[in-house]
């Protein structure tokens, strides 16, 4: 025996027509919620890209702080090597100052003493050099305008004290001849033994056996 639906076909049709209009509500639903959860996506995706340019302009903000920091860096090098140099050349003016106040107070001695007609020894100095040397210097000055050549040889004589003992010893490498028309700057060195004690070096300008000039300073031993 055969069961068949009570509904007529334009029942059956409605009825499907409502359930298709169903499922068409429930997938428009469904598409607006896919929407709406889609909107939240697009939003934390603008945030991140927010994000993104915001680091974007803090490296270039940090880069740009570095490039300032190297330049500054760079200058500050270039600074410090300008002031290394110029406390070199500083120090080199400051030796060369004390040389020429060294080479003035020498050359002062040219002038003639008042009164002065013959020749004399000025500027005589001996200084420790070494402990096997005693380096001596002096001028040999006449004041006179139209003086007479003065001619002499010089002699060296260093005296003071070795093995506790006194103790003198004339340098023969410096015996030399001298002739002088206005003035005569002589300097030298005298080797002496390293234990020894010099305490004075004695300057003669000799004429044959006699000693015209003669003069005796003791030795420092400042440079």
């Amino acid at each position: 025996m055969a069961i068949r639906s009570a509904l007529p076909w334009p029942v059956r049709w409605l009825v499907g027509g409502l359930v298709l209009g169903l499922s068409a509500a429930l997938a428009l639903w469904a598409f607006e919620f896919g929407r709406e959860i889609a909107g939240l996506d697009r939003h934390s995706r603008d945030e991140l890209q927010q994000l993104r340019a915001d680091n974007e302009k803090l490296l270039a903000a940090m880069e740009k702080a570095q490039s300032v920091a190297n330049t500054a860096e760079s200058l500050l090098t270039t600074e410090r090597t300008a002031q290394d140099r110029l406390a070199a050349q500083l120090r080199e003016l400051e030796e060369t100052n004390r040389n020429l106040r060294r080479e003035l107070g020498f050359f002062e001695q040219l002038m003639p003493a008042s009164g002065a007609t013959t020749a004399s020894i000025r500027g005589l100095r001996a200084r420790r050099a070494e402990p096997s040397r005693v380096s001596w210097q002096l001028l040999v000055v006449q004041p006179a305008r139209n003086a007479q050549e003065f001619k002499a040889e010089l002699e060296i004589t260093l005296t003071g004290i070795l093995e506790g003992k006194p103790w003198s010893i004339k340098d023969p490498a410096a015996k030399r001849a001298v002739s002088v028309k206005q003035y005569l700057r002589l300097v030298g060195e005298s080797a002496v033994p390293g234990n020894a004690v010099v305490q004075s070096v004695t300057v003669r300008l000799m004429q044959g056996a006699h000693a015209v000039l003669s003069q005796t300073v003791k030795v420092g031993n400042e440079p």
